[in-house]
């Protein structure tokens, strides 16, 4: 015996009517909306480019009155600056004095073939800085790099901290007789080299 349905939209024997099918959705709302928001931020943007191309406009016009042979000569005549002589110079944070001095053997001293050098140091910073003999570098006329020597000159610089302001003088001592062109000068072994002729 074959099982016969019903047609669709006929009540089903012992179950009734069909829930109705659910109404399609129209999507015409959301491109309504989508379309005025389109509509109104394009409204906003040609205003904001409006008054940004107003403020320009109003420039360019007080530029474009003024004739360009009129501004021509206005730029020819303007004064170039001049640099000004009162202004004082900045100092370097560490300042080098050098010149050449008598060396002035010590009981550690192996002979006397060795050459001084007279240096002052000032701190010109806002921060302290050391200054130690093994700090220092002599070049001599040749291009030739002396090391300090330590405890050959009676006169050798001090191993000091030196505050904001504070200068201290003694010798460099090399070894060797040569004759000193330079002195070189770094805070700390791996500080800024600072560099002075040595004056005679």
């Amino acid at each position: 015996m074959s099982q016969q349905f019903p047609p669709p939209g006929q009540p089903h024997p012992g179950y009734g009517y069909p829930p109705p099918p659910q109404p399609k959705k129209s999507s015409t709302g959301k491109i309504v909306g989508f379309s005025c928001l389109g509509v109104v931020g394009f409204v906003v943007l040609l205003a904001i480019i409006g008054v940004l191309l107003g403020g320009e406009s109003g420039v360019k016009t007080a530029e474009e009155s003024t004739p360009p042979a009129a501004a021509t000569s206005a730029q020819a005549k303007a004064p170039e600056p001049q640099p000004s002589s009162a202004a004082p110079e900045k100092k370097a944070a560490v300042d080098v004095v050098a010149k050449k001095t008598q060396f002035k053997k010590t009981i550690l001293a192996q002979g006397d073939a060795y050459t001084s050098v007279s240096v002052t140091v000032t701190n010109n910073s806002s921060k302290p800085i050391n200054v130690n003999p093994l700090y220092f570098a002599i070049t001599d006329t040749n291009g030739t790099k002396h090391a300090a020597e330590l405890g050959v000159d009676e006169n050798q610089i001090d191993t000091v901290e030196l505050a904001p302001g504070e200068n201290v003088s003694g010798s460099i001592t090399g070894k060797g007789d040569f004759t000193a062109k330079t002195v070189t000068y770094t805070d700390g072994l791996i500080g800024k080299a600072v560099r002075a002729d040595v004056a005679g």
